[in-house]
C-alpha cells in the first residue's frame, strides 16, 4: 500500500505545451481541457496548483480549466506568457504535469495570522517558496495581510530582509563606499534619481542605481529613463557601465536582485495594504543586493502621499536605520514635503523632459525638482565623504550649474546603449479653472490617476503637465493642467475623469 501511494504521488502525465499568448501579468497560469486524462486522473480542479516539467526545467502554476475542444487539443497544455517565459521551450515540446509537494512553509503564515512571530528559519523557507512559485496569489495575499500594518517587529524585518537577499544575486564593487538613494514614493513627477545619479557620479562616487518600473503609478524611474536610454541591462553590463562612468540607471527587474520583492509587490499593491516591515525589507534587500553601503532615503510626507504624517515618517525612518545598521549598511533618511507633485510632467516622457531641462540649466526648468534633487545629492555626497557636513549643497550646485552633471548623464546614457529624445504625444487637452483663487491643496492620487487614464506608463508619451503648484493664483479660464495622450479615446477617458474630480485642486 505504501508503494502504491508513493507511485501515485510521483505519477506524471506526458503532454505537449502550447503558447496561448495570454497575458496574466506575472502570474504563471496553465490551461487544460476538462476531458484531458491528466486532469481527470489527478482530480485537478480550477485554481489547483500544478507542477509542470520540461526536461530539467520546471515551474509551479495555477490551473485554469477549458471546457472546449476548439482552444486546445486533448493532449495539449496551454501556457500564459508568464508561464511560457519561465518554462522555456517551443510549441509541441513534451511536458509532464503533476501535483506539487504540499506547501509546508504556509503553516508559518497561518501562525503569523494568529500573532505568532516569524523565526529566521521560518521566514527564510517562506521566501524560498515564494520565489520558487509555490505560493498562489491567494496564499501571497494571506502572507501580505499577516504582515500588514505594524505586525512585524524589527527582528522579523531583519530576518525577512536577509531572506530576500539570500534568494537572489548580489553585486560586488571595488569601493569602500557604494552609495545609493531611494524615495518612498507617492509623489507624481518626483524623478530626482535621474539628477542625483549624474551629480554624484560626476564627483567620483560609485552609485549603481537599479530602479523599478511603475506598478500603480504613472511612471517609475526605469520607465522615465527608458525614454532616453536603454535600461534592460544584465549584471555584467551594469558592471561595465559603472566601471566606466561610476554610475548607472538600470531596470532592477532585468537582474535577479531580491526577486521575492517584485512578486510580493505584484499582489501587495492591488490589496492597498501598507506594511512597514515589508516596505523596509523591500527597499533594503535591493540596496544590499546591489552592493550599496551608504543609502539616503527620501520620505515625502503629505495628505495624499504614501506617508501621511510626521509620526509615521519618524517611525519608518527609525525602522530603516535600525535594519540597515543590523545588516551592515548606513542609512540616512530625509523627511521632505509631499503636499504636491514635483516638477511639471507626470508620465515617463514628460518627466524626462523636466529632468533634461534641469540638467541643461534651462531657464524654464522646474525649480522644485531642481532644489529637491540638489538636497538629496548633497546628502549623498556628504554620506559618501565627498563633501564635509553642510558643504554638500554647494558641491552639488556647482556640478549641476557647470554642466558636469549633464555631461555625465549623457555619458551614462551612451554607456547603456545611446541617448535618445523622449517622445511627444499626438493629442493634448487643457483643463481650465472655472473660478478665481489661490491653490491651497492638491490631490496627488487624482493627479496620478488622470495620467494613468491618459495611457501612462504603458504609452511613454502619455500623462499630464501640471501648471498650478501650491500658492499659485488661477484666473477664470486659466489652464491648470494639460492632458497628453496618444489616442483620442484615452484623451477623452482621462478628460472625463478629471472633469469629475472636484477636489483635484482646492482654491481659496
Amino acid at each position: 500500500m505504501n508503494n502504491l501511494n508513493k507511485m501515485d504521488i510521483n505519477r506524471t502525465h506526458c503532454l505537449h505545451m502550447r503558447r496561448l499568448l495570454i497575458d496574466t501579468y506575472q502570474e504563471r497560469v496553465v490551461y487544460m481541457r476538462s476531458d484531458c486524462q491528466a486532469y481527470q486522473s489527478e482530480g485537478f480542479e480550477a485554481k489547483s496548483r500544478v507542477e509542470v516539467w520540461r526536461g530539467e526545467q520546471h515551474i509551479i502554476a495555477s490551473l485554469h480549466v477549458v471546457h472546449s475542444s476548439s482552444m486546445l487539443a486533448l493532449d495539449e497544455v496551454g501556457l500564459s506568457e508568464a508561464a511560457w517565459s519561465a518554462l522555456g521551450g517551443a510549441d509541441g515540446d513534451t511536458i509532464q504535469v503533476k501535483r506539487p509537494a504540499p506547501l509546508q512553509s504556509f503553516s508559518s503564515v497561518r501562525a503569523k495570522i494568529y500573532d505568532q512571530r516569524f523565526t529566521s528559519k521560518s521566514i527564510s523557507l517562506v521566501v524560498q517558496d515564494v520565489v520558487a512559485g509555490r505560493y498562489s496569489d491567494i496564499e501571497m495575499a494571506a502572507l501580505i495581510t499577516a504582515c500588514s500594518g505594524s505586525r512585524m517587529d524589527v527582528s522579523e524585518t531583519i530576518a525577512l530582509t536577509e531572506a530576500m537577499i539570500a534568494v537572489g544575486q548580489r553585486m560586488q564593487w571595488n569601493s569602500d563606499r557604494v552609495v545609493d538613494k531611494h524615495c518612498i514614493g507617492g509623489l507624481p513627477g518626483n524623478r530626482t534619481t535621474l539628477l542625483v545619479v549624474p551629480i554624484v557620479a560626476a564627483c567620483g562616487l560609485t552609485i549603481p542605481k537599479t530602479s523599478s518600473r511603475a506598478i500603480t503609478s504613472p511612471a517609475g524611474t526605469a520607465d522615465t529613463m527608458e525614454t532616453m536610454a536603454p535600461v534592460k541591462l544584465d549584471i555584467p553590463r551594469i558592471k561595465r557601465v559603472v566601471e566606466r562612468e561610476n554610475g548607472c540607471i538600470a531596470w532592477g527587474g532585468a537582474v535577479n536582485l531580491s526577486p521575492a520583492d517584485d512578486l510580493l509587490i505584484r499582489v501587495e499593491n492591488p490589496l492597498g495594504l501598507d506594511s512597514e516591515g515589508l516596505m523596509v525589507a523591500s527597499i533594503l534587500s535591493k540596496k544590499i543586493a546591489a552592493g550599496s553601503t551608504h543609502v539616503v532615503i527620501d520620505i515625502p510626507v503629505g495628505p495624499s502621499a504614501k506617508i501621511r504624517s510626521l509620526d509615521a515618517a519618524h517611525i519608518l525612518s527609525a525602522r530603516l536605520v535600525a535594519v540597515g545598521s543590523a545588516l551592515g549598511i548606513t542609512v540616512q533618511t530625509v523627511i521632505t514635503d509631499g503636499a504636491q507633485p514635483v516638477g511639471r510632467g507626470v508620465g515617463p516622457a514628460l518627466e524626462a523632459l523636466d529632468v533634461l531641462d534641469v540638467l541643461q540649466n534651462a531657464a524654464t526648468a522646474p525649480d522644485d525638482l531642481r532644489q529637491r534633487a540638489l538636497l538629496l545629492a548633497a546628502k549623498v555626497l556628504e554620506l559618501g565623504q565627498k563633501a564635509q557636513p553642510g558643504e554638500g549643497m554647494a558641491l552639488a550646485r556647482t556640478v549641476l550649474e557647470s554642466g558636469a552633471a549633464w555631461h555625465k548623464f549623457q555619458a551614462i546614457c551612451e554607456a547603456q546603449g545611446g541617448f535618445r529624445q523622449p517622445p511627444k504625444a499626438m493629442y493634448t487637452h487643457e483643463m481650465t479653472s472655472e473660478h478665481r483663487g489661490r491653490v491651497v491643496a492638491i490631490d496627488n492620487q487624482v493627479i496620478a490617476r488622470i495620467a494613468k487614464l491618459a495611457g501612462a506608463p504603458k504609452v511613454p508619451a502619455a500623462g499630464l503637465t501640471f501648471h498650478a503648484p501650491l500658492g499659485s493664483v488661477l484666473e477664470v479660464g486659466q489652464p491648470y493642467l494639460t492632458i497628453h495622450a496618444q489616442s483620442p479615446g484615452e484623451l477623452a477617458y482621462a478628460r472625463s475623469y478629471a472633469e469629475s474630480q472636484k477636489n483635484l485642486i482646492s482654491l481659496q
